[in-house]
């Protein structure tokens, strides 16, 4: 028997011309103020706020609407400095022990991350987004999952971008290899780490490089 997804009427609200690009303006505005942040407050930030921007990325689009993404809220003291102790483990092994190449190391230099990554354990919440790479089902069964990296992807960017829109800020911090966090989360074996996002306000003295952005003449290309 052949099966359908109902559909149901889909009517978006249309603009002026005008609206549309003072809408598309005042987003860019917002936006471009989001910066990557390594240097965090400990204030606390209520769980309802992670929540909102989790189904902000929830409404990102997918590979057959299959959803391919599981997000994991760490604010226990002891289970953030694991993370952290093991995020260590391996970015000493990374910054210290040779395992990246000198071409990225060199491209990192401007950005003076080092190792240490103790924002891990000031930062109020850890956020885990793991990638499903196949479904499983109750009967002990699998479904394959499509375009998972891009789904995945675009999911995050819209967490990011909720986060920014809220006053708080984030990093996507993907110390690798990440296997520790399946082990830490206590994930099943269909997921696999995909991003670490510690969430917070950013620290009274926070900085971060003074970095300019591609401008649009380098990132849009128009064909006639």
């Amino acid at each position: 028997m052949e099966h359908r997804h109902p559909f149901i009427p889909y009517r978006p609200q249309r603009h002026e011309p005008g609206e549309m690009v003072r809408r598309g303006e005042e987003f860019y505005r917002i936006v471009d103020r989001r910066r990557s942040v390594r240097a965090f407050s400990p204030d606390p930030v209520p769980y309802e706020c992670v929540a909102w921007a989790v189904r902000a990325a929830n409404t990102a689009p997918s590979g057959a609407h299959q959803q391919p993404w599981r997000f994991v809220v760490i604010g226990d003291p002891a289970i953030k400095r694991r993370v952290r102790e093991a995020a260590e483990v391996e970015e000493r092994q990374n910054y210290e022990g040779g395992r990246l190449p000198q071409e990225w190391r060199t491209a990192l230099a401007p950005l003076e991350t080092t190792s240490d990554k103790g924002y891990l354990e000031v930062a109020p919440w850890l956020v885990v987004c793991f990638a499903e790479k196949f479904g499983l089902h109750g009967d002990g069964g699998r479904s394959r999952h499509y375009y998972v990296n891009e789904s995945v992807g675009i999911a995050c960017g819209l967490f990011v971008t909720a986060l920014h829109v809220m006053g708080l800020c984030t990093l996507t911090h993907t110390p690798n290899p990440m296997a520790f966090l399946s082990e830490i989360c206590e994930r099943p074996a269909n997921e696999r780490p995909y991003i670490l996002f510690p969430v917070g306000y950013a620290a009274p003295d926070a900085e971060v490089p003074d970095l300019s952005r591609k401008p649009l003449t380098e990132a849009l290309v128009r064909l006639p």
